[in-house]
């Protein structure tokens, strides 16, 4: 009798099992360029309907209670030499290097946040789908640290909302980083790519052959 017992309360606690259990982690993936390439899904880009407003940004960042919303977060977490800040989050002072072409920058102002897939290109494919606070989500995506970049205005004015097969980096040397981090940025959020866009991404991959892309799914 006392064996049947413990053999239900065994039965029990194995039926509590999938209710306690935590959910799994999403899966962080490092793969060359070449592969994380060809796991790009290839469809048909559209801009209909696109409005940069549907992607609510800057909202008040990873942490709410600092002050600052997401573009002051993400200058903080880059700077080289960090800034000091004032009330309402006003930057002074600091230190960064814009990689997209090689400039240390002294001054906040000199500095935009760049979306690396940009907001138009994401709409394209495949955020037109998404609900508002998906959108929201990309457009303040902090959990990655490749998804928003401090580079210098103006290089992020000369990419706008261009896809690799349109423009690089003007640092040929960051071809490689740069294209790895377009690619991961994709896969994170499961976005689609045009046939012209993997054709410039294979050319980039065959000449960076040791590069790879690390990226984490986007809950």
């Amino acid at each position: 009798m006392f064996t049947a017992a413990l053999r239900c309360l065994a039965a029990a606690s194995l039926a509590l099992l999938p209710l306690t259990a935590p959910a799994p982690a999403h899966a962080v993936e490092t793969l060359p360029l070449a592969e994380a390439v060809i796991r790009l899904p290839v469809e048909a880009e559209s801009r209909d309907g696109y409005d940069r407003d549907a992607f609510r940004h800057w909202n008040t960042g990873d942490d709410p209670s600092d002050g600052c919303n997401t573009r002051a977060e993400v200058l903080l977490d880059e700077a080289v030499e960090p800034p000091t800040v004032g009330p309402r989050c006003r930057l002074s002072g600091g230190r960064w290097w814009s990689y997209y072409d090689q400039v240390w920058v002294t001054s906040a102002s000199g500095l935009d946040i760049d979306h690396m897939v940009p907001l138009a290109e994401s709409w394209d494919s495949g955020a037109s789908a998404w609900t508002a606070q998906r959108r929201e989500a990309y457009a303040n995506d902090q959990g990655s640290a490749t998804s928003l970049v401090a580079v210098t205005a103006r290089s992020n004015r000369s990419k706008a909302d261009q896809d690799p097969a349109q423009w690089l980096p003007p640092a040929a040397e960051v071809h490689c980083r740069y294209a790895a981090e377009w690619v991961g940025t994709k896969l994170r959020w499961s976005l689609a790519a045009d046939e012209t866009e993997v054709a410039a991404l294979r050319e980039t991959a065959a000449e960076c052959p040791d590069q790879t892309v690390t990226y984490e799914p986007a809950a």
